[in-house]
């Protein structure tokens, strides 16, 4: 996977790494899309992407923006083990919790706005492990109070595959922005030296788990 620049931070070269990460992670033939075709389905989100924040520091957990595509053109099953953690190999993967067709029920929530677009960006997004610890209900409560929006299974594969900083020993994140109608709330952590995508009660806190959340949604202009 391609490092993380630590060079001071340009949205115009950050976008490209992230259109390069997906192309190098196989994102292409997954969509059904020649490299050049994918390229260009992701190209007119780069002007949104010139206007996002700088507050780009990917081991506290916060980045100005982060290129999502939906399970539409990538299914879940697909991306998740194109994860690592930050200097790892082991792939990531989807915890045996889930039942058969369980993640097709992890829907984004109404409240979460999607775009209605292959392809996004989300912008201003923390993994917020102000929330560890917290039982997670009252830490979705918490973020919808101050205006912002809970990330989805795909934005939180979305994050670790572009920023694998992000995910590091008691600070993984629950992804509040996707669920089935029940008590669960999904999330990833590290398992077994990989990321891991499974799920908590909503009513249940852990130490290690705390609520990844972002300003807002783009589609391309």
């Amino acid at each position: 996977m391609t490092a993380v620049d630590p060079a001071p931070f340009g949205p115009a070269a950050e976008f490209d790494r992230q259109v390069r990460t997906l192309t190098e992670l196989g994102y292409p033939k997954l969509s059904g899309l020649t490299p050049e075709r994918f390229a260009a389905l992701l190209e007119p989100l780069r002007a949104t992407a010139l206007t996002a924040g700088t507050d780009y520091d990917p081991e506290s957990g916060r980045v100005p923006f982060v290129l999502v595509v939906t399970r539409e053109l990538a299914p879940v099953e697909e991306t998740m083990p194109r994860t690592t953690l930050h200097g790892g190999k082991l792939p990531g993967f989807v915890d045996r919790s889930f039942e058969p067709g369980a993640l097709e029920r992890f829907v984004a929530t109404p409240e979460a706005h999607l775009p209605g677009e292959q392809a996004y960006l989300l912008l201003d997004v923390e993994r917020g492990e102000e929330f560890c610890g917290v039982v997670p209900r009252d830490a979705m409560a918490t973020i919808a109070e101050r205006g912002r929006t809970l990330l989805t299974i795909e934005e939180g594969i979305a994050l670790v595959t572009h920023f694998p900083h992000v995910l590091v020993k008691n600070k993984c994140f629950s992804l509040g922005g996707s669920r089935s109608g029940d008590r669960r709330v999904p999330a990833i952590w590290i398992s077994q030296k990989a990321p891991k995508l499974g799920w908590c009660w909503e009513g249940n806190p852990h130490t290690w788990l705390g609520m990844a959340s972002a300003d807002t949604r783009r589609p391309s202009t």
